[in-house]
């Protein structure tokens, strides 16, 4: 019997301890070709335009340039709604930013989507900017 793709959960789960482990080559794999990061929806520092990091080059960029020069990022997922290919998260990330004085706090929802082929295809973070709590290590 084939094997079944990962869900939208697992695959998410996968990506949140790819980014804690700081394991690009993880988590580029898991995205599809035409797949799109909004983290956050809209424009932001991260995304001027607010179009989002579309394909396979984008994402790379988001990762070195977003997620890598932290210390270190963590989930803490209160909540979780599996529907479908998709899956929404309610929690908050934890990042240990550079030079680990200040931690950034980010509630938020953060909403996961894959094809049948088991490849992200979206992540859409709902966070805002100025909610954004900084507090010292």
């Amino acid at each position: 019997m084939p094997e079944q793709p990962m869900t939208a959960r697992e695959l998410a789960r996968r990506s949140q301890t790819a980014v804690k482990l700081k394991d690009r080559a993880e988590w580029l794999s898991l995205w599809a070709a035409d797949a799109v990061i909004q983290d956050p929806i809209g424009p932001s520092p991260f995304d001027p335009a607010g179009h989002g990091h579309r394909g396979p080059d984008a994402i790379a960029a988001f990762y070195d340039n977003v997620i890598a020069p932290n210390e270190l990022i963590t989930f803490e997922i209160e909540r979780s709604f599996l529907c479908g290919n998709e899956v929404a998260d309610v929690g908050l990330i934890r990042t240990v930013l550079p030079g680990g004085r200040h931690v950034a706090v980010v509630n938020g929802v953060y909403t996961y989507r894959c094809n049948d082929e088991g490849r992200l295809t979206a992540l859409r973070a709902f966070w805002e900017f100025d909610r954004v709590q900084v507090v010292e290590a």
